[in-house]
């Protein structure tokens, strides 16, 4: 069976990728150093013959008995309100764990792949954003630890593959939500949720007019496990061209949380946010025949049901 290493398997995307590589009979090795990731995502996986946990901080010396596949490289915090608490640990995950990680896949010889993100566009001039865009980035920004932390890790995969011919597969990640998303995740969909719960003000960051192209988390997954069976190595884009601003899913949040007494409220917007944001999938539909099935009403509903549920 294939040998496959998750870093950050323990995460919200890295947990839904130990469970569909698990499913197709690949030999898990989940690792995370539980930063941001929670074990209880992968609680259900332990026991079973083809995975393992090891709990490990991937910026140090990474070493796994026997051969090895496949490594996707997915341990970095990726919600702002954790890489601006962590910011020297998002850099170095992004750089010296990214460099660890390709150097045991050049050890093994194994197909490396990398969690990129929208994000490396910045607060993009052109929109949609193809992947031939190169961004508009504010490197000492805020936001810079992790936007540039994601670029150089795009650049190192990229040299790892042309001067060692390693096979390497990046994907840019569009914003993406689903089950096991924390409560205090930060991001707009969990904090939205989780407001109209509690009965809080609903806190939209500026006039709510800035938008988002959000992705269900199945989704997602099917389009990494595609791309990683391909045989293109530059950068793609996989997400959900639905565009919408945080205003209006503030209020389709709410509308879907009748019992909710929340009433929206407005906050200063924070440093370098971007306006727009929407992936232009062209390349994804007709390298990888992929493009999302899940809309946004069903995606959120089913988001709803697990965070009242963990609301409990």
């Amino acid at each position: 069976m294939p040998r496959t290493l998750i870093t950050g398997g323990a995460g919200f995307l890295g947990s839904h990728l130990c469970d569909r590589f698990v499913k197709e009979g690949h030999d898990v090795i989940c690792m995370d150093n539980l930063v941001t990731g929670n074990a209880d995502n992968v609680g259900h996986l332990i026991g079973k013959p083809n995975f393992s946990f090891v709990h490990y901080d991937v910026t140090n010396f990474i070493h796994v008995d026997g051969q090895l596949d496949y490594i996707l490289h997915f341990a970095s915090p990726a919600s702002p309100i954790d890489y601006l608490k962590l910011p020297i640990q998002t850099l170095k995950v992004g750089s010296l764990g990214t460099h660890k990680a390709l150097g045991l896949a050049k050890a093994k010889n194994a197909r490396f792949f990398l969690a990129s993100t929208s994000e490396t566009y910045g607060d993009p001039s052109i929109h949609p954003q193809p992947e031939t865009y190169w961004g508009n980035v504010n490197p000492i920004g805020i936001r810079g630890v992790y936007d540039e932390a994601k670029r150089f890790a795009e650049a190192l995969t990229m040299a790892y593959h042309r001067y060692h011919g390693l096979e390497t597969r990046i994907i840019r990640i569009f914003n993406t939500y689903g089950e096991r998303m924390r409560i205090h995740d930060g991001r707009a969909i969990p904090a939205f949720i989780t407001q109209a719960l509690r009965d809080e003000d609903i806190t939209v960051f500026g006039d709510g007019s800035q938008t988002r192209s959000v992705c269900y988390v199945s989704d997602l997954v099917e389009g990494i496990y595609r791309l990683l069976l391909s045989d293109y190595s530059n950068p793609v884009n996989i997400g959900n061209p639905d565009e919408v601003t945080m205003l209006e899913l503030a209020k389709e949040i709410k509308a879907m949380i009748p019992e909710s007494k929340s009433e929206i409220v407005f906050t200063p917007l924070p440093q370098d946010d971007p306006q727009v944001r929407q992936p232009n999938i062209t390349l994804a539909k007709s390298l990888l025949g992929w493009g999302p099935k899940v809309d946004r009403k069903s995606g959120l509903e089913k988001t709803i049901k697990y965070f009242k549920a963990a609301l409990r």
